[in-house]
């Protein structure tokens, strides 16, 4: 055994296994291989290779080195960071960084060439093949092109003058036009973009977060960013990170248009075998620009110097499940590895970033007017108290009647409701139950254009019966509290003459949907969007001028640390879509309770007094971002284990300076697919080493087979 290799797996194991080199393999870190694991043989990346002299212990071999791209060291380096930061094992991320890798590889395309050897006669016909053959054509194309019927073009190649050869397609990603001008800048612009190209210039890791208010431009500015790094280094590559994929195709028009090629794109909709041509591509350098979701942080790029976080204060870039992780934190780190600059943009920065820019580990960059004649949109609260909707409607008598003034002028309104489906609870009106779905303590969503009910975290759906299932009782299910499709309804009813459509991951189901409905809604085809999240951040509707949100309590709800921030981000960006052009825009906030301080600040326009206000609070409790949180989430379908269990994890949390632990609680969605669920919180001081802490403490417990340990590093939810 001449060297021993560590093979990494795409699995949840706790290290690399060693296997021995067959001779003569050749095999460098990063190679892909095909190992055996038990019985079968499976994909993994070497990390590492030592000599295997003097070994005392038998090795299974590496069975092949797999004709696939290797992983470069960075990438490596950043799979390995990633697992230690989220106090998990490094299959997981290993698994997200070959997702690309092991997509099937797009069908071979047949292509007709000659082969050098004249046909054994000659006709008209045929020569007008052989004369069009050297273009690369399938055997049909080429029959068209010649004008002849495929039967010469099959005589040519049975005479040997002409061969089919299968040819794998490869991704062709244009080249960016650095020589296009980018649109003119105002002075607070081009001052931004001005130290964007500085912070690229320093040719190493640095942050830059810019903050700019809605419709400042942002995009324009980080564009030329873009333009900068890829024109001081000719095998630079960018990546551009957006938070959800009804906005990736926006971001790539812009790019488009800004750069004369389409970057790539790289999301959960993009097919599987478009998903393997841009994978090879990012490695082999031949794509220069990525537009992508969270996941394509960790694409194996040859050569990255900019990442730009695009809404870096959204929540949709922490993961969830599986491996769990922050994007906008990892985004920093990747930077940090491939010594590349990073810029955070947002309207509405998280606290996390505010505070990293004034203690000026980041750079500040700050847009606050909006560009062009566009002003920021007048923002008023409607005391539902004062003025109620009426019964069995959501919508108040004043937002009603502004919204019959926008349509009066001939401009569009935007009703804000970040909640899906037609009511968000269903119960029986004879014996009170309330809908849920199976082995899950979530409440059934109802979605009366399907006709079904829905659980929107387990994915469940059932069609809604016509009676009770406990009572029996028919026709007595009754829908309690709006969603979006409630609205959309109210709103026809009142606006008959109305052009009304929903946007919400119910409607725009994919990419391509989306891009339709936010084309049709700046074209002018929709008068009314009734529209989730989905529609509240990153677009330009030029003919928007109102904007009202039917519930802004909505996300003030729940105890979530936090709550108000997420409130303000959100209703501010919703708020932002209104008069981004020539027009002034109005948003009017439905609210319950207008004294709250998050609705005052927003009403006020006062974002600084907010910020202040709500990091002096977090200070006191040694929150984030002046503290550090993990949580540890302990799942059984035995409830006895679990509750036995969940006591041993909390007698064996270390003693530590600077560190509280909470709990174990039972979680406010307590059954998850049949799975009871506890949660421990732990709050540390930010000079505490979390993760160690973290580890050290799972490392004291072996949870019995039936218990599931999750430890979220940062966490966001608290469901």
């Amino acid at each position: 055994m001449s060297r021993i290799a560590s093979v990494l797996l795409p699995m949840p194991l706790p290290e690399a296994f060693d296997y021995a080199e067959p001779e003569g393999m050749g095999l460098e870190v990063g190679d892909q291989v095909a190992a055996p694991l038990g019985p079968r043989l499976v994909r993994g990346v070497v990390t590492a290779i030592r000599d295997g002299a003097g070994g005392n212990r038998p090795l299974k071999a590496v069975e092949a080195r797999l004709e696939e791209p290797p992983l470069p060291p960075n990438t490596l380096e950043f799979i390995d960071w990633a697992a230690r930061y989220a106090v998990d094992m490094p299959g997981g991320p290993l698994a997200i960084a070959l997702r690309g890798a092991r997509a099937p590889k797009p069908r071979a395309v047949k292509r007709v060439q000659p082969t050098g050897q004249a046909p054994s006669r000659s006709t008209p016909a045929r020569e007008r093949v052989m004369q069009a053959a050297g273009e690369g054509h399938s055997p049909a194309d080429l029959a068209r092109a010649a004008g002849v019927s495929s039967g010469v073009v099959k005589g040519l190649i049975d005479d040997g003058a002409l061969a089919v050869v299968a040819e794998a397609p490869e991704a062709r990603f244009d080249p960016p036009d650095l020589s296009r001008p980018g649109p003119a800048l105002n002075d607070s612009q081009a001052a931004a973009a001005t130290a964007l190209r500085r912070l690229v210039d320093g040719g190493d890791f640095q942050v830059g977060l810019l903050d700019g208010v809605t419709g400042s431009g942002k995009t324009e500015v980080y564009l030329e960013a873009v333009a900068h790094a890829l024109a001081r280094d000719p095998e630079a590559q960018v990546l551009v990170l957006l938070p959800e994929i009804a906005l990736t195709q926006a971001a790539i028009a812009r790019i488009g248009e800004r750069f004369g090629a389409a970057p790539a794109e790289w999301h959960s909709d993009v097919a599987p075998p478009t998903r393997r041509r841009v994978w090879e591509a990012v490695q082999a350098g031949r794509c220069r620009i990525v537009v992508g979701a969270r996941s394509a942080l960790f694409l194996p790029f040859r050569k990255l110097a900019l990442i730009v976080v695009d809404e870096e204060h959204d929540a949709s870039y922490k993961q969830e499940e599986g491996f769990i992780y922050q994007a906008r934190d990892l985004a920093v780190v990747r930077g940090k590895i491939e010594g590349a600059a990073v810029v955070l943009a947002s309207a509405t920065p998280s606290l996390e970033s505010l505070r990293n820019a004034e203690t000026g580990r980041y750079a500040w960059l700050r847009l606050s007017a909006r560009h062009g004649a566009a002003q920021l949109p007048e923002i008023e609260l409607v005391d539902l108290r004062e003025h109620p909707p009426q019964v069995g409607r959501w919508l108040s008598p004043p937002l009603v009647a502004a919204v019959a003034e926008t349509l009066g002028r001939g401009e569009q309104a935007l009703l804000f409701l970040n909640r899906r489906g037609y009511a968000p609870l269903v119960l029986c009106k004879a014996c009170g139950e309330r809908m849920r779905s199976p082995d899950t303590d979530s409440w059934l969503v109802e979605h009366r254009y399907t006709g079904r009910l829905v659980c929107h975290l387990t994915g469940f759906s059932m069609p809604k019966p016509d009676k009770c299932p406990y009572c029996g009782a028919k026709e007595s299910l009754i829908a309690i509290g709006p969603g979006v499709e409630r609205v959309q309804e109210e709103v026809r009813a009142l606006f008959p003459e109305a052009r009304t459509a929903v946007f919400s991951s119910d409607t725009a189901y994919d990419a391509r949907e989306a891009r339709r409905m936010i084309e049709a809604m700046a074209a002018g085809e929709i008068d009314i969007m009734v529209a989730t999240q989905a529609a509240a951040k990153g677009h330009d509707f030029p003919n928007l001028t109102l904007v009202g949100v039917v519930d802004a309590d909505l996300s003030l709800r729940g105890g979530d640390l936090r709550a108000g921030e997420r409130t303000f981000q959100l209703l501010a960006q919703a708020a932002g879509r209104a008069g981004r052009r020539e027009r002034p825009g109005k948003a009017m906030l439905q609210t319950w309770a207008p004294e709250h301080p998050v609705l005052q600040a927003l009403a006020a326009g006062d974002r600084d007094a907010f910020v202040a206000a709500e990091m002096a609070e977090r200070e006191i409790a040694g929150l984030p971002p002046f503290g550090r949180l993990g949580a540890v989430i302990l799942s059984s379908e035995n409830p006895q284990a679990l509750e036995a269990f969940s006591r041993d994890m909390a007698a064996a949390a270390p003693n530590a300076d600077g560190v509280e632990v909470f709990g174990p609680a039972d979680a406010p969605l307590a059954l998850v697919r049949g799975r009871r669920r506890k949660r421990l919180l732990v709050r540390a001081d930010r000079t505490v080493d979390l993760q160690a802490y973290l580890s050290t403490w799972r490392a004291r417990v072996k949870p019995p087979g039936s218990v599931r340990v999750v430890i979220d590093v940062d966490p966001y939810s608290f469901l």
